[in-house]
């Protein structure tokens, strides 16, 4: 037998979804800036608009990084397991590529700088 509160349950879990699928959502506007982060440090960073290449070269590893078309991936690593590169083409704000045998992040960022916390 289905109680009122069996129902208020219900219904609060499913707004509690959608506000967090529409936060999730909120975070996934177009990127203005590819940064390259080698080893926890920032090591460059490119506007998504103008077409290159990348070549990061540290501690004998290479990945090379190709931004065309508003969209920047990897298109080599010399790491064994390739998930960087098998990562594909990013171009969203809440999207990013991580070579973590070679310590490397290509993260994409946007016009607004949002926080992700206040230090005093």
């Amino acid at each position: 037998m289905i109680r009122k509160a069996d129902i208020l349950l219900a219904a609060v879990l499913i707004a509690a979804g959608l506000a967090v699928s529409w936060l999730l959502a909120a975070g996934n506007e177009p990127g203005q800036m590819v940064y390259i982060i080698t080893d926890g440090k920032e090591y460059a960073y490119y506007p998504l608009s103008e077409d290159r290449t990348v070549t990061v070269q540290q501690e004998g590893h290479i990945n090379k990084i190709t931004i065309k078309d508003g969209k920047v991936s990897m298109v080599f690593s010399d790491c064994h397991s390739q998930d960087c590169v098998q990562r594909g083409k990013i171009s969203k704000t809440s999207q990013s590529i991580i070579c973590l045998p070679n310590k490397v992040v290509v993260e994409i960022r946007g016009d607004s700088q949002e926080y992700d916390a206040i230090a005093q």
